[in-house]
């Protein structure tokens, strides 16, 4: 072997050394990003027996990254679901602490039955009326909480369209980075693992799929098959409601002018913080505020005041609860929207508005000058009958809506507790979701990691065994310079 020969494999090996201590470097570098993948130099013999560094590696699993991005989408729309539950849950509060619907229902059949053991003991009335009173506020507030989260909702669904966007379009000037470096053979793998970490964001905002196409090109898909991205990002776009009152409904979101979330979704998200957040705002709480509100109907219905006279001809009124405006009694089972953020009670009963508590016992809530409604017209302070059945229609079986997805013929407090289980048993069930993709994530994240990630006692190892590769290829060097040396000396 001729020494320009043995100079040239010496140069080229302490030359690969060098491009591969560069690429340890990076790798070394990276280990504090997520997103950074292990990357090798692809190393070739060259013409002559020497090496050289034909292209940088990267160790990739799609497979793993694809559970990875499915996984990260169902803990996003997991989460941003179980957030506003929780907000429903704290502000009901459990039977246990008396602060549910169920609870307070229970406390005033209690005041009621403990009232008609003494029907002329003021405080006793009095107290009827305040356990009504807690129920009616605990309805308007669960009503004004509901429509705070859905509103909230509304906002982080705003939020969310607004983050998709720029995330697209962050994808879009990296991925031609991608394609433009692929096409010319140039290192695209820090490019590429940028590219992979925005998949991941945008999959929090919505679940997607990918095509890889030639020169890295990436296509991206919802999960329901709307197109995001190709070539040039989709437009996502929603008008987001100033109020969202019960019975409203609120904007879809859009790709590309389809609808993915709403009754009318042609490609509905499946999963993502969208996908979580059209669910709680659109099917969710909608539900559970229809339930509220026909617990606030079968009180006006268990509470109305019929008409006494011999020959009844008046319509029923409401008595005990009522709400503005009102001059007759709901209809049974049929939802009246918005009716627990109204319901009240009648000021004609509650002493701190000037009003009878033992109208309770006597009736003629509504109007305490018109007789027809008088259920005690003799006056009499041991009369029970109307107290009597006042606390038995907390048990009787009466008609609900069906459309709420509870039973349509049960009692008003076998209904407020099928609403409250109904309600438990979503959050629980999100909850446990949650928890589990919470886990299937982590564990998605480690494997891939495992397996592309960069592990710093390897890079180490490797940098002291490129060490002295390269302290080997600097002596071969310096042995071909003095043997150059010897022979220049001999011959001059």
């Amino acid at each position: 072997m001729s020494l320009s020969l043995s100079f040239g494999i010496g140069r080229s090996a302490l030359s690969t050394t060098a491009e591969r201590s560069a690429v340890v470097s990076r790798n070394v570098a990276g280990v504090g990003d997520p997103n950074a993948t292990r990357k090798d130099a692809l190393v070739v013999t060259s013409y002559g027996g020497g090496v050289r560094v034909n292209g940088i590696g990267r160790v990739t699993d799609s497979a793993l990254f694809d559970n990875l991005v499915a996984a990260t989408s169902q803990l996003a729309g997991h989460s941003a679901l179980l957030s506003g539950l929780d907000v429903i849950e704290s502000a009901m509060g459990g039977a246990d602490l008396g602060q549910s619907p169920t609870a307070l229902l229970g406390e005033l059949r209690d005041a009621l039955q403990f009232l008609s053991s003494s029907p002329n003991d003021v405080i006793r009335a009095q107290s009827a009326v305040i356990a009504a009173k807690d129920l009616a506020t605990q309805l308007n507030s669960l009503s004004s909480t509901i429509a705070q989260v859905r509103q909230d909702a509304d906002t982080q669904l705003g939020q969310s369209v607004d983050n998709l966007n720029n995330l697209l379009s962050t994808f879009e000037d990296v991925n031609n980075q991608i394609i433009k470096g692929t096409q010319f053979n140039k290192d695209v793998t820090d490019l590429l693992d940028q590219r992979d970490g925005l998949l991941l964001s945008i999959s929090e905002e919505v679940e997607i799929r990918t095509v890889t196409r030639s020169n890295n090109d990436i296509v991206i898909f919802t999960s329901g098959g709307a197109t995001l991205f190709e070539r040039t990002p989709r437009t996502v776009e929603m008008a987001s409601s100033t109020v969202l009152p019960a019975g409203v409904e609120a904007g879809a979101v859009y790709v590309d002018g389809m609808p993915i979330t709403g009754p009318d979704a042609t490609a509905p998200a499946q999963s993502g913080r969208i996908a979580g957040l059209a669910n709680l705002r659109d099917n969710t709480l909608p539900t559970f505020q229809s339930q509220l509100d026909e617990v606030a109907r079968g009180l006006i219905q268990a509470f109305a005041e019929s008409d006494q006279s011999a020959v009844p001809t008046l319509p029923d009124v409401p008595g005990l609860f009522t709400y503005a405006g009102a001059t007759s009694v709901p209809a049974a089972g049929t939802v009246v929207d918005g009716l627990a953020a109204m319901i009240q009670v009648n000021a004609n009963v509650d002493p701190t508005q000037g009003g009878d508590p033992f109208l309770l016992r006597d009736g003629s809530i509504y109007d305490p000058l018109d007789p027809a409604y008088n259920y005690n017209p003799a006056g009499e302070a041991g009369f029970t009958d109307r107290l009597n059945t006042l606390v038995e229609n907390f048990s009787a079986t009466t008609s609900f809506d069906a459309s709420t997805g509870l039973s349509p013929n049960t009692s008003l407090l076998e209904y407020a507790s099928d609403s409250e289980g109904w309600f438990e048993k979503v959050r629980s069930d999100v909850s446990e979701n949650k928890e589990y993709t919470t886990i299937v994530t982590e564990n998605s994240r480690t494997a891939l990691s495992s397996v592309t990630g960069v592990n710093l006692d390897e890079e180490m190892t490797k940098l002291m065994d490129l060490e002295r590769s390269y302290q080997a290829s600097s002596r071969l060097l310096q042995v071909i310079d003095e043997m150059y040396q010897a022979i220049l000396a001999a011959t001059s």
